[in-house]
């Protein structure tokens, strides 16, 4: 009896679709990074890995790596961890918990864009809150150790303006808009954890909220915090919204928040450099590509067990 092939045409529009939607777009961002095309132009060379070395050699893709990873790097650990905590508060509560939900994922629902405006405005070094109430803090310090605060707000930091705190303000701006987004995830994830296994860690001698936590919460929790951290890495890496509100014409003061997406936009957009910024693009594909296969390997191990 010979076999159906029915099932090619139920899977076939899904794999065109993946194939002209994703696949033909990466084979094309790779195929330009190996060219000088720029839109406009007659001609285009093939310049094979001349646009990935200016990317390795120039200093302002060196500054790109270094404003990149300092945002993940302070951003994820931040937003994980506070979503977690967060999720852990508001399980443990018997009222109010769909306010503190609401309250939490407001960042997450709200436009970044306008957020941004917000922030730009909270962090202005003479008029804004930020400012206003460090020095309020400040003044109130020193008179109650009997000396004056005249002249206290003077030593507060252009925090938007200084190449010193711009990139930490800005990885502040997305722990406060990224970790609510977690919060529901490990919320999601808690309600999966069966109520049998806290009572048999009781029984075994794990009285404390600490141990229920070590030895049953977090082991049941490692699926889902694999997700949450893949996740928060890529979105991260991602960051471009707040960086082109802050900083239209440029990537901060002395380049210290030029981010990766930022320098895809400005040399392929902007300048009109798609080669360059294809070469940008194929080496941010292949830090999500790295991550995915990480959050594989580490699921294949069954991390909930471990």
């Amino acid at each position: 009896m010979a076999r159906s092939n029915a099932h090619i045409w139920f899977v076939a529009p899904a794999i065109l679709l993946m194939l002209v939607i994703l696949v033909a777009p990466i084979l094309v961002a790779a195929f330009l990074s190996f060219t000088d095309y720029s839109l406009g132009n007659d001609g285009t060379e093939w310049v094979g890995w001349r646009n990935y070395e200016r990317i390795v050699t120039r200093s302002s893709f060196e500054k790109m790596f270094v404003a990149t990873f300092t945002y993940v790097a302070v951003v994820v650990p931040l937003a994980v961890g506070l979503g977690l905590g967060a999720a852990l508060l508001i399980n443990s509560l018997k009222r109010f918990g769909d306010f503190y939900k609401t309250v939490y994922f407001l960042p997450v629902m709200a436009a970044l864009l306008a957020m941004a405006i917000v922030w730009e405005f909270a962090l202005h070094p003479t008029i804004g809150l930020v400012n206003q109430t460090l020095a309020l803090s400040c003044g109130t310090w020193l008179e109650a150790f009997g000396f004056f605060a005249q002249g206290c707000a003077r030593n507060f930091p252009l925090w938007l303006g200084d190449k010193d705190y711009a990139i930490w303000s800005v990885a502040f701006i997305g722990v406060w808009q990224g970790f609510g987004f977690n919060m529901v995830l490990y919320l999601a994830g808690l309600t999966s954890v069966p109520r049998e296994l806290y009572h048999a860690a009781a029984m075994d001698g794990a009285g404390s909220g600490w141990e229920r936590f070590r030895l049953v919460t977090w082991p049941m929790l490692g699926p889902t915090t694999v997700f949450v951290v893949t996740i928060t890495c890529i979105r991260s890496f991602q960051v471009f919204d707040t960086i082109e509100a802050f900083y239209p014409q440029g990537g901060g003061p002395s380049k210290s928040v030029y981010v990766m997406m930022f320098a895809i936009y400005e040399k392929g957009i902007q300048q009109n450099l798609i080669g360059l910024g294809s070469a940008v693009t194929v080496i941010f594909l292949a830090f999500v590509l790295f991550l995915t296969l990480i959050q594989r390997w580490l699921v294949e191990r069954r991390v909930h067990y471990a």
